[in-house]
């Protein structure tokens, strides 16, 4: 999209989604990167921090936020997350609001309430249309609209990318006027190790039920480039699941060590993918029962400022 005035204006400005838990965010904010920047599970809590991606055009430059899903905090680990939703609210140019056909109403009534006291503008997407009936998306259009009246209200898939075309013109004409906040080839505000720990993470995810995932943490000791025997780059990693129990530690293990070499043989294959290099991977494993409820941690792990 592109102005064809001698002098076009430059818009950019900070698009930041939010939405209840395992509604679609994160593979909306993949889809409209372009890239796998946030981490996408049927697992609900899936995102823990705010990430940002960031996409440029000729005379506009977005800069997208994910979110964790709102909720109420029932631990400092969620209090944390929940502070990224916040944020995320203050300093948003466009706010993007991702439902689904079956939500009426956002998982955290806080943030709904002060979304309809905001004064930008607010796109509300109802994502996974593809999985309604006409009758049943009318319904929630017009509940919706009612909820939040100023809001411009889109059907889409996330998932099969119906709509997004449009969606990117909407959001494009709602940017204030703005220089580019980032070099136009920047894609993310966050630096590779902390991908290292997200798909890491997502393997957990991926092969591990119940309560482990919820209780882990990743944390990327050590990333250093080298080569391999024949002269290509190599990054060698060693990374630490954190968990808060023995069974927990247990169960990552597997038997026969089973578990942790599945976790580690995926990751490696994503973060090769990811990093466009030959990885060499170590994961090992550390209990610590209370990091969810450790300010002090949580700061070391980036969810509250240190």
């Amino acid at each position: 999209m592109s102005t064809t005035n001698a002098n076009p204006v430059h818009r950019a400005g900070f698009v930041n989604i939010i939405g209840s838990p395992n509604v679609g965010k994160s593979t909306l904010m993949n889809q409209l990167v372009g890239e796998r920047l946030s981490i996408i599970n049927a697992k609900a809590q899936t995102t823990r921090h705010r990430i940002m991606g960031i996409v440029s055009g000729e005379d506009w430059q977005i800069v997208y936020s994910d979110t964790p899903g709102v909720l109420d905090p029932s631990y400092k680990l969620q209090e944390g997350m929940m502070k990224f939703v916040r944020t995320a609210l203050r300093d948003a140019d466009v706010l993007l609001i991702v439902t689904t056909p079956e939500e009426t109403t956002l998982a955290h009534p806080e943030t709904l309430e002060k979304v309809q006291k905001m004064d930008i503008p607010v796109l509300l997407l109802l994502n996974k249309v593809d999985t309604s009936d006409q009758e049943t998306l009318k319904g929630r259009i017009a509940h919706w609209q009612e909820l939040i009246p100023r809001a411009e209200i889109h059907p889409i898939s996330a998932l099969h990318g119906f709509n997004l075309d449009h969606l990117l013109q909407r959001i494009v004409a709602q940017l204030p006027e703005s220089p580019a906040f980032f070099p136009k080839d920047e894609m993310t505000d966050k630096p590779l190790r902390f991908f290292v720990s997200e798909i890491v993470r997502e393997k957990i995810l991926t092969h591990c039920k119940q309560e482990v995932p919820y209780s882990s943490e990743v944390t990327v000791e050590s990333f250093k480039e080298d080569k391999t025997k024949d002269g290509r780059p190599l990054r060698r990693i060693h990374a630490t699941i954190l968990v808060a129990r023995e069974s927990q530690k247990a169960i990552l293990i597997g038997t026969g060590g089973k578990m942790i070499k599945r976790l580690a043989t995926d990751a490696r294959k994503d973060l090769e993918g990811f990093l466009r290099e030959k990885v060499f991977l170590e994961l090992r494993i550390k209990v610590d029962k209370d990091w969810r409820n450790d300010e002090r941690k949580l700061k070391q792990y980036g969810y509250f400022d240190g």
